[in-house]
């Protein structure tokens, strides 16, 4: 048997190049219907796996649970046992009116205004995704007629700072799209590792509106969120299928 990985607890033989990285462990299970053979694989912390094929191309999906911290041990630990493209399918509060809710934002780049990433590189280096696997996500997106915005996130550590209405109003007025807490460290660690990444957003909370009201609606299944989220699965699977038809 293959040494498995402390904490997400797969090995080598799982032997996928291609992994969606949601942060909540229940999603897994919205993300099963677009799956052929879907088999769950292990459940550890906040990071549950599944194997499926998506088109014929085997497809890992793996929970990341919250925050850059426990996204970027998910990147480094699928990169161990051979993992080499990897999209965030994520929630995220929008900053700008123009994005709507259950809209995607395909991230172009983040602000690293949280403090994984900064561990591993001096905060000037940039967290950008994989040119390649994005433009996957945008011609994926397109085909499908969904709505969606490509441009900057802000990833942050908590929603509960004092200041946090303050700090948003000022990204909004910079031209940040909407802010989530994973996407920094995926595109900072994914690239230090050689990983292709890219980050798929689905916004839940309406510019300027609750965040925790919002999420808490998201949780429960209503309105156009979930929608969004079917989106971000679907947009993301077919980016994989497109990287792999032009690597053939």
């Amino acid at each position: 048997m293959a040494q498995l990985q402390p904490h997400i607890r797969l090995g080598e033989d799982v032997n996928v190049k291609y992994a969606l990285l949601p942060g909540d462990p229940a999603r897994l299970d919205r993300i099963k219907p677009f799956l052929e053979q879907p088999e769950e694989l292990a459940y550890n912390r906040e990071y549950r796996s599944l194997k499926g094929y998506y088109k014929g191309v085997p497809v890992l999906a793996v929970s990341t649970g919250i925050g850059g911290a426990s996204a970027g041990i998910a990147v480094e630990e699928l990169h161990n046992i051979g993992v080499s493209a990897m999209i965030r399918i994520g929630s995220c509060g929008s900053l700008q009116p123009q994005v709507k809710m259950g809209d995607l934002i395909i991230v172009s780049g983040a602000v690293r205004d949280e403090g994984t990433s900064k561990t591993y590189i001096d905060p000037i280096f940039p967290a950008i995704p994989d040119t390649e696997l994005m433009c996957c996500c945008i011609d994926a997106a397109k085909e499908n007629g969904f709505s969606f915005h490509t441009g900057i996130a802000r990833s942050h550590d908590s929603f509960y700072t004092d200041r946090e209405d303050e700090i948003d109003a000022y990204w909004s007025t910079k031209g940040v799209l909407g802010c989530d807490m994973e996407t920094a460290a995926l595109f900072t660690v994914g690239h230090l590792r050689g990983v292709k990444t890219a980050s798929i957003l689905n916004n839940v909370v309406e510019y300027e509106g609750d965040t925790l009201e919002s999420i808490g609606e998201y949780v429960d299944g209503e309105d156009l969120s979930v929608l969004g989220e079917k989106y971000e699965i679907l947009t993301a699977l077919e980016a994989f299928y497109l990287l792999e038809t032009k690597s053939k």
